[in-house]
């Protein structure tokens, strides 16, 4: 058999269906326009988000008899109030911890180096001289490189204080109008597809539901974390509570890593602040619990209605869609993944195999009408 009947057989097992080739060009089409215009149309794929996650509640209002102008009123105000506090009470506190944190990075760092030297002297065997100048050497160049990288970032965050309010004004308008006239956008959406599209509408209404459950789902999970940790931390008296919080709270968003990078920050902390004791032990267990319970209770509650993908096709995920898409990729990453799976099991697999489909499917119904007659 040669390469030519393979290709053949392959695209007429894959692609003999029209509506498989009209799925195909929209996908294209919808991945392409994100890579190439993604940075562009960011403040619309935002605010596309952010109503995809309060269309939840929108429309719990409007079944319980609320109209549906006044739902989105309500809900509109909740998430400007919601905004407003995160940028004038959350954010503010987070950066002045985030400034406390780096300028306490060279005494973390001194620290550090005594705590080496007295492991040294007590295990000279195990730890020589040299190894811990080549520990020291690399901790410091990494320290240096992160100083650098802060003050690139502050100064870069000076020309970008337009583009932040752009954000502030554009992402709430967009929000609103998406919320407030979502079946005239949807619609016109729809106009611009073929009228044949049972295959799209099929592996739509299969993803809507996971999609916002997901969506939905993830910012519960970030914000219970959060605070959980946010009280724990408090209640052992760590400093930085509110930075070491917020970043527990979004390593829920890539699963796997983002657990094993939150901790090294939070055991930095607690090592520098209460040293090698019990207290630093406290912390740790603490933890440890909180993200034990976070992935054996918390999320299987939340996403039990998502589809199943192995930890593989995860890990996979998070490192080619936040690759491309940077943090909207890594926090779309499980749902595009399942959207994939969707389109796999959906997919039409050309006409003989739908004619035996047919053929099983009716010969199924033949013996089950055979066994119901008497």
């Amino acid at each position: 058999m040669t390469m030519r009947t393979i290709l053949k057989s392959w695209v007429e097992r894959y692609f003999s269906d029209e509506e498989a080739l009209i799925l195909l060009l929209v996908l294209v089409a919808g991945f392409a326009a994100i890579i190439w215009f993604g940075r562009m149309l960011a403040p619309f794929f935002t605010a596309l988000v952010l109503a995809f996650l309060l269309q939840g509640v929108v429309n719990g209002l409007t079944r319980r008899s609320v109209p549906h102008l006044l739902s989105v009123i309500i809900v509109f105000l909740g998430f400007i109030s919601v905004l407003l506090t995160l940028a004038f009470i959350l954010m503010p506190l987070i950066w002045n911890q985030l400034v406390g944190l780096v300028q306490e990075i060279p005494r973390m760092f001194a620290s550090g180096q005594g705590w080496l030297d007295e492991l040294q002297a007590r295990y000279p065997n195990l730890i020589t001289p040299d190894q811990m100048q080549s520990w020291i050497g690399v901790a410091g160049r990494e320290i240096s490189q992160l100083g650098q990288r802060a003050l690139t970032l502050s100064l870069a965050s000076l020309g970008n204080v337009m583009a932040l309010i752009i954000y502030l004004v554009l992402v709430p308008i967009l929000v609103f109008f998406m919320l407030k006239d979502r079946e005239t956008l949807v619609g016109f959406t729809l106009s611009l597809l073929p009228q044949k599209r049972t295959l799209l509408t099929r592996i739509w209404h299969e993803m809507d539901t996971q999609i916002a459950n997901y969506i939905r789902g993830k910012f519960i999970e970030i914000i219970i974390v959060g605070s959980v940790a946010f009280f724990t931390f408090a209640f052992f008296g760590l400093p930085y509570t509110a930075l070491l919080a917020v970043l527990v709270g979004l390593s829920v968003l890539v699963p796997y890593i983002g657990a094993a990078v939150a901790t090294l920050p939070v055991a930095a902390v607690a090592g520098f602040h209460f040293g090698i004791s019990e207290q630093f032990a406290y912390v740790l267990v603490a933890y440890g619990v909180i993200q034990a319970l976070d992935g054996n209770v918390l999320a299987p509650v939340l996403f039990s209605e998502t589809n199943n993908i192995h930890p593989v096709s995860i890990i996979v995920a998070v490192l080619f869609f936040g690759g491309i898409w940077g943090f909207w990729g890594i926090f779309f990453a499980i749902p595009l993944a399942t959207l994939l799976k969707a389109l796999v099991y959906a997919w039409p697999r050309g006409i003989k195999e739908q004619e035996e489909n047919r053929l099983l499917q009716h010969s199924g119904h033949i013996n089950r009408s055979e066994q119901e007659l008497p």
